[in-house]
């Protein structure tokens, strides 16, 4: 007899499939006449299904529904969605693009980075009571990173499509890859001397990822960060992702050449390349984003998978990009910690202060970097007006949640030592990855409004010729209707199909070469 099973299962995959169908029926109204794109529609749907509103999404319940399992069920979402985005974002940039921009990337992943982890520190600790200078660092690490998923959003997007130079898009697109891994390093150094400062018991700690024995000097507290942060954590990673993109590159060509490859197979391999990445790092403990980000751009690293990708009309990999967002960013909407944004009789933490917070981080944490650096990254950032949109576009998302977790992994909120700071430490930056979510989400709305108010151009340089494989595809946002067959479209992120001629696969003459 049939009966009715309510079950977490279903309801999860129910109402993510019901809000991919919603959006998707409107997806051309919300992403290049709204412009809103996929994070702030999800984040809402997961604030009213979630435990604050309907209770309908709840992952406390999920699984074998023990106690303390979400902290462990949100560090590995964030994982997996952070991973598989970076291995398409570093493929979908110019080929060899680190090689001939590592000035530029360099001054975004050490001075800019550098500013932005004191400057949001210091707007933490002039805002939050109760917290000490190396806990602020440590908070303020785990925010420091623009976040990967946001950003290519908006580096990737139709108003970008319009109005944002290609250089500008691509190192917006390339820091963010990069700089999620490089978090890592202003982070642990932060937790090495909150340690160091007040004498925690080794035993306290869960997970030995990055921090060492306990430090009994400071000398010993910055040698075991620079071994096992920078040594294994970031140069491990680099080489990892280099050595398993390139192979994954050699690896394709060899079965283009001998057409083993069949399409799906071809397009589905970034995101293969990534869920392989990620648990390999988890397993090794090293940092699965930059390995993710490196892999991905070895993996195009003479520029033939871009090309042959997009021989092949790739929209794959942008289809597990946009269900990812869907997913992860719901998830993000039914797990903020609500009832501790407000808690002025214990933490000290009052939804005044959180805003408070929020707007000296949205001016203070990377416009000021961006206005000191910019001349040093002439040939991506052409002027202060390039610089102050670099230094606003720099959102908080996902990266800020990955670290979040991994940090709480280092404490014990039982700990009389630690409470304040593990205590502020969900709150600050839940509220802050909100706070970014929301104020960058409508700032492009907004932006739009604006430019169309009083005419500005949008930019008409490097047309190029797409494909219009149906009648029923909408025209591009930054492009027109060309004969019956084509779309004529602007400043596009990556190359299209008709301009590809400067990366042509190598030919291997391949056995039905040889035969014919």
């Amino acid at each position: 007899m049939p009966t009715l099973d309510v079950s977490e299962l279903n309801i999860v995959v129910a109402v993510l499939g019901s809000f991919a169908v919603v959006y998707g029926l409107l997806a051309v109204r919300i992403k290049s006449v709204w412009y809103l794109g996929e994070a702030l529609p999800a984040v809402i749907i997961g604030v009213i299904l979630g435990p604050v509103a309907a209770n309908f999404l709840d992952p406390k319940r999920w699984g074998a529904a023990t106690a303390g399992q979400e902290p462990t069920i949100t560090l590995g979402v964030m994982r997996v969605m952070i991973g598989v985005q970076l291995v398409i974002a570093g493929y979908q940039l110019p080929a060899r693009y680190p090689r001939w921009h590592y000035k530029e990337i360099a001054v975004c992943l050490i001075p800019i980075m550098t500013l932005m982890w004191l400057s949001t520190s210091m707007c933490i600790l002039a805002t939050i009571p109760n917290l000490s200078l190396l806990s602020t660092l440590v908070i303020g690490a785990c925010v420091t990173s623009t976040d990967p998923v946001l950003s290519q959003a908006i580096a990737k997007g139709p108003f970008a499509d319009k109005y944002v130079a290609r250089p500008l898009r691509e190192i917006m697109s390339a820091e963010a890859g990069a700089n999620d891994g490089f978090a890592s390093p202003f982070l642990m150094l932060s937790v090495n001397l909150l340690r160091f400062s007040l004498g925690r018991p080794e035993t306290i700690v869960d997970r030995d990822r990055g921090v060492g024995p306990h430090p009994t000097g400071l000398g010993i507290a910055i040698g075991n960060w620079a071994i096992e942060t920078l040594v294994y954590i970031v140069l491990l990673a680099g080489v990892y992702g280099a050595v398993t993109g390139f192979c994954a590159r050699m690896a394709i060509r060899f079965s283009l050449a001998r057409k083993w490859i069949d399409t799906e197979s071809y397009l589905l391999l970034p995101t293969a390349l990534g869920l392989f990445i990620v648990g390999t790092c988890g397993a090794i403990g090293t940092s699965d984003p930059l390995a993710c980000f490196v892999a991905g751009c070895a993996l195009n690293w003479d520029g033939q998978f871009l090309a042959e990708a997009e021989r092949r009309n790739d929209e794959v990999n942008s289809c597990i990009d946009v269900l990812l967002n869907f997913g992860g960013f719901m998830y993000v909407g039914t797990v903020l910690p609500w009832e501790q944004f407000h808690q002025p009789d214990t933490t000290g933490i009052t939804v005044p202060r959180l805003l408070g917070l929020g707007v000296l981080v949205l001016l203070f944490r990377r416009i000021p970097a961006l206005l000191i650096t910019y001349r040093a990254m002439p040939s991506a950032v052409k002027s202060w007006k390039e610089a102050v949109f670099m230094g606003y576009f720099g959102p908080i998302g996902v990266g800020a949640v990955y670290h979040l977790e991994h940090t709480r992994l280092l404490f014990h909120k039982d700990d009389p030592h630690h409470k304040p700071f593990v205590e502020a430490l969900y709150p600050v930056v839940y509220f802050l990855v909100l706070v970014s979510i929301i104020v960058h989400g409508l700032s492009i709305p907004v932006l739009s409004a604006a430019y169309k108010y009083y005419g500005v151009r949008t930019i008409t340089d490097d047309a190029v010729e797409i494909q219009r494989r149906s009648i029923y595809m909408p025209t591009p946002a930054n492009g027109f209707k060309g004969d019956q067959n084509t779309f004529v479209a602007y400043n596009r992120f990556f190359r299209p199909l008709a301009s590809l001629s400067m990366l042509q696969l190598a030919h291997t003459r391949s056995r039905d070469d040889q035969l014919g």
